[in-house]
Parts: structure tokens; sequence; C-alpha cells
């Protein structure tokens, strides 16, 4: 839907999924309550009863005070009007200093908006846990999803809600990197959980995010496939944006969350041709090949079959090659980060076959 950003001579009423004068920080009206003659009158709320906003932002967050207090900051201030969402904080590691940045905004907002809650999830029970734990407790019929290491921009929620006209259920907007190198996922993904909406009604419908996902890595493209499997309207705002500032990673970063690519073998089996128009379209089969050269070059030093072990060593060293190739193809940087990356290549395919198969064993799928 299009909204005027001007000031309406009388502030409109709210219906079911439909918008006032967004920009102005007035509290919205009671929706509309039709009376004898079919026509819609304005009702106030019950003495005592709050008016309920329109959007509930769930922010997953880890703990990380010092970006929670970016993240907050940016999400109170936004043009949308404070009377129209809602922030809801899930906290998998809460601490006391998170606690104190929290408590200090709700102290500023007290008076003017937004609400903001602070709620305790668990470490073990994953960003999907985290979320459904948000959404469930929100208040909004559209529920906003993003993570305590991004900065939404000032017109985040107005830009989303301007979009969700009466025939959209759920969009994705876009997660702007600040220039870094991501990885193809950064770059292909659809509806990640970083930034998207849904409304309320059809994320029940669905059951919202499958928790059995419990690593921070393929529940928002199951929720997204799941959404796509009951006919549900999806769209992109671009401008509805939000930035993630570089971070520093650790060396062999991507060996240390290789675990994560146990959870593709789920995504798989849940939406196997989903999967393979979207995320992969064949197995890494260069990297089964990578791994079974180098375990036939173990093996025949265990023999101590020399044949065995050369001829292994060769095949192992020439996959090597070719994926040192492909992963420094455009880089430059010091020999730190050559050598971060000519090691990553060696360990990650035999990282990735295991954690592959141990993805198919539990989950009960081949060949994700």
């Amino acid at each position: 839907m299009k909204m005027s950003t001007a000031m309406p001579d009388a502030t409109p009423c709210l219906k079911p999924d439909a918008t006032p004068d967004v920009t102005s920080d007035a509290a919205p009206c009671a929706p509309t309550a039709t009376g004898a003659a079919g026509t819609g009158a304005a009702a106030p709320p019950p003495a005592g009863q709050a008016l309920l906003p329109l959007i509930s932002v769930v922010v997953s967050a880890s703990g990380r005070a010092h970006l929670l207090e970016r993240n907050i900051a940016a999400l109170v201030h936004q043009s949308l009007a404070r009377g129209l969402y809602e922030i809801i904080i899930v906290d998998a590691f809460p601490n006391q200093h998170a606690r104190h940045v929290v408590a200090a905004w709700r102290a500023r907002t007290h008076a003017s908006g937004p609400a903001i809650a602070y709620l305790h999830g668990s470490g073990t029970q994953g960003r999907a846990a985290a979320h459904n734990l948000g959404w469930r407790s929100g208040r909004g019929t559209i529920i906003g999803f993003t993570d305590d290491d991004t900065v939404p921009s000032p017109d985040w929620l107005l830009n989303a809600l301007d979009a969700f006209d009466d025939h959209i259920d759920a969009l994705y907007g876009r997660i702007d990197h600040a220039g870094v190198h991501c990885a193809a996922r950064a770059t292909t993904l659809e509806f990640a959980a970083a930034n998207c909406f849904c409304r309320k009604s059809v994320l029940a419908a669905v059951g919202g995010f499958d928790e059995r996902f419990r690593l921070a890595w393929r529940d928002d493209t199951d929720l997204q496939f799941r959404l796509a499997a009951i006919n549900a309207r999806l769209t992109h705002a671009p401008h509805a944006s939000v930035t993630q500032p570089p971070r520093p990673a650790s060396w062999g970063a991507r060996l240390m969350q290789a675990d994560k690519i146990a959870f593709d073998a789920l995504l798989y089996k849940k939406h196997p041709l989903m999967y393979r128009q979207k995320i992969r379209g064949a197995p890494r089969w260069d990297y089964y090949a990578t791994a079974a050269a180098l375990l036939l070059a173990l093996l025949g030093l265990a023999a101590g079959n020399r044949a065995l072990a050369l001829a292994g060593a060769a095949a192992w060293a020439s996959a090597l090659a070719v994926l040192c190739r492909r992963r420094l193809r455009g880089r430059s940087g010091s020999a730190a980060l050559l050598a971060e990356a000519v090691v990553t290549a060696a360990l990650l395919p035999p990282l990735a076959v295991f954690w592959r198969a141990a993805g198919a064993i539990r989950f009960r799928v081949w060949l994700a």
C-alpha cells in the first residue's frame, strides 16, 4: 500500500492490515466497529485497554551489549510513528550488561514509545527457537525479524510497511554488508532472518520457524520454502534496508562454522526440489573427491602401501590446487590471508563431508 507522509486532518482508524499516517507520533486509534447500519464508526478502546502496535520487531541477540546498544538506537529512531511498533529482544545469552542497555532504553522511551521487551532465550536452542519465542510474544499483526548486529535504516519499518499491501503475506528487505566480501550464500539468499517480515497469522499457519535448525543456518530458508508451499505471497522490498557492519573474524572462521553444514541435510530432506533449485543444483562432488583422495592417501600410509599412498596424495594435491585457485581468484592481501585461504581449502572438504554425513545420518537423508 502507498501511504501519505503528510499529516491528515483527522487520524484514520485502523482496519485489519491497514495503516494510518505512519509518520506521526500520535497513537493510532482503535479498530473500527461496524454499527447496525453496516457503516464503520470509530470506537474508542475499552477503559484501561492499551492500543496494540501494528508491527512487532523481533531482535535475535547473543548477549553482545555493544551491538545491542547500536541496534536499539536505530530501531528507536525510526521514521515510523513510535506507537505503531514494539521491539522484542530475545537474548540467547542474557547478561547484566545487555540488561542494563535495555533498561536504559526503556527509561528513555517509556513515555513516547516504542515499547521494549527483553526475553531470555537459550543459547542451546538456537535462533529459530528465539524467533518463535519473540513472534508469539508479539502483539502486532506484522512481525519483523532482525539480528542484534544489524543497523536498520531510519526508514526501514516505514518502507517495509509501505510494501505490505493487502496482497502480500511476507517480504524480505535488503542487507548491506558495508563493502565486505561475502560468501555466496549471503549474496544469493532471498528471505534472510536478518531482514524479513511476515504476517503473524501466516506464521501461525505454518507453525513458525522449525526449531530443529539449532544453529543460525537454513532456518530462514526453510521458512521461505514453507511459505511458498502454501502459496503465500512473498515480495522483495529493497528500500527496507539494514546494514551489517563488518566485525573482525577469527583466523579460520569458516572452519569453525563447518558444523552448520549438517543442517543442509534437514533442509534438503524437507524441500528436495526447492533445495536443488535455490541452494545447490548437485552435491559437492569436488569435496567428496578431495576427501576421498585424502582418505586413500592416509589408508595407503597406514597399510604401508606406497603406491596407494602416492596415488591418493597426487589426487588430493591436484584437487587441492583447483580449490585453492578458486578461493584465491580475485583476492589479494597479506601472506596471512593467503595462508588462511590455502589452509581452508585443504581442511574444509573433509570437514564438510564429515558434517554432511553427520546430518545425513541424523536426519536420514542422502547426498544433500
